[in-house]
């Protein structure tokens, strides 16, 4: 169920990144897009202490590790128009116990439901389709590991400014892989960077952005925070500049223990092997010679998961209204991602952003 952001790019033939350089696509426009201005690169003197305030920001979502037992209740609502799966009203559950393990469960109006149980380093699971919902693995995601671990961007290029936010300071963090070879833009963000906006006194996310175009807003009024973790008590999911999905923490309950028989799987889900696991982000860039349709915004990002068996599903674009945005998402389904099964460890999905990159005809 992790959300660990691999920063991983892989250019594809077609036009060198240094030509798609020389006319950047400017980034969209978005209320939530807070860095528009210039950014620092943080040197090796401040680098320490951005990877402090991200370790920060990302424990008090590490609920698991507070070694306390305590039962999770969370509401959502998907309103995507029809671009991905199960729209309509959420709900979700999660009991832990350190003793005994993590079992959550799952269910969506239109009938989808899955249920989960991890104890001692074995998973079983039950459910009604054939990999977790795109929207199910988003909220997951949101609310227990929305942050890279310091060491995955360690390596990569940091950079940092300050902006305003509901009238208070964020410090917010441009985060991208190594090795990248693209200029840093004279203001606001690269296409390859995630964005991290942290209040730098309670240390709390406030907005996180692993792409341009999708953005998740947190709100903290009323939220429980047992010892020193915290989940937002809102969570606001939006695409392309509209909200799509609304998570909601009704409730998060310390408990002196766990009732055991949860914890007991059936014969049956014993009989179903091992369940898909949820993990990552894997972005991937594709640079094309002449856009399909010339015009204004050369750059689309398509968003999916990709089931353990290789299929992309989901797959919808975060920049609808760019005359190429269809064109992406037609490519994108197109492509292959089957990837060779690892000995002992179980099936796996992950999210995938294809950011496609048209250079429109001189």
């Amino acid at each position: 169920m992790s959300y660990k952001s691999v920063l991983l790019w892989i250019v594809a033939s077609g036009l060198p990144v240094a030509s798609l350089a020389q006319n950047p696509a400017a980034i969209p426009c978005d209320p939530l897009e807070l860095v528009t201005g210039q950014a620092s690169a943080v040197d090796s003197t401040g680098r320490a202490d951005v990877l402090r305030l991200l370790e920060h920001a990302r424990s008090t979502y590490e609920l698991r590790k507070a070694g306390r037992a305590y039962e999770l209740k969370v509401t959502f609502t998907v309103n995507s128009g029809g671009q991905t799966e199960h729209d309509g009203a959420w709900q979700m559950e999660d009991v832990f116990d350190p003793r005994l393990g993590l079992r959550w469960t799952a269910k969506a109006s239109d009938g989808y439901a899955i249920t989960r149980i991890s104890q001692k380093g074995l998973m079983y699971g039950e459910e009604t389709a054939s990999y977790v919902p795109l929207r199910l693995h988003e909220a997951r995601a949101a609310l227990f590991d929305p942050l890279p671990s310091p060491e995955g961007v360690n390596l990569g290029s940091i950079r940092t400014t300050t902006v305003i936010y509901h009238d208070a300071p964020l410090t917010c963090i441009l985060l991208s892989a190594a090795g990248n070879g693209l200029p840093e833009p004279a203001s606001g963000r690269r296409w390859d960077e995630a964005e991290e906006c942290i209040d730098p006194q309670s240390e709390l996310l406030r907005t996180h952005s692993p792409v341009p175009g999708r953005y998740f807003a947190y709100e903290y009024s009323d939220a429980s925070q047992p010892g020193d973790r915290a989940l937002p008590r809102k969570v606001v999911v939006t695409e392309g500049g509209r909200p799509v999905t609304t998570i909601s923490v009704e409730s998060l309950t310390e408990i002196a223990s766990a009732d055991a028989s949860l914890f007991l799987p059936t014969g049956e889900t014993k009989a179903n092997g091992r369940p898909i696991a949820m993990g990552g982000a894997q972005k991937i860039s594709r640079n094309f010679g002449t856009a399909p349709t010339a015009g204004a915004g050369q750059t689309v990002c398509v968003f999916g998961v990709v089931t353990s068996s290789g299929q992309l599903m989901e797959a919808h674009s975060l920049q609808p209204s760019n005359p190429n945005s269809a064109a992406a998402v037609a490519a994108a389904k197109q492509m292959s991602f089957a990837r060779s099964p690892v000995p002992g460890e179980p099936p796996q999905q992950y999210f995938v952003f294809l950011i496609r990159k048209f250079a429109v005809a001189q």
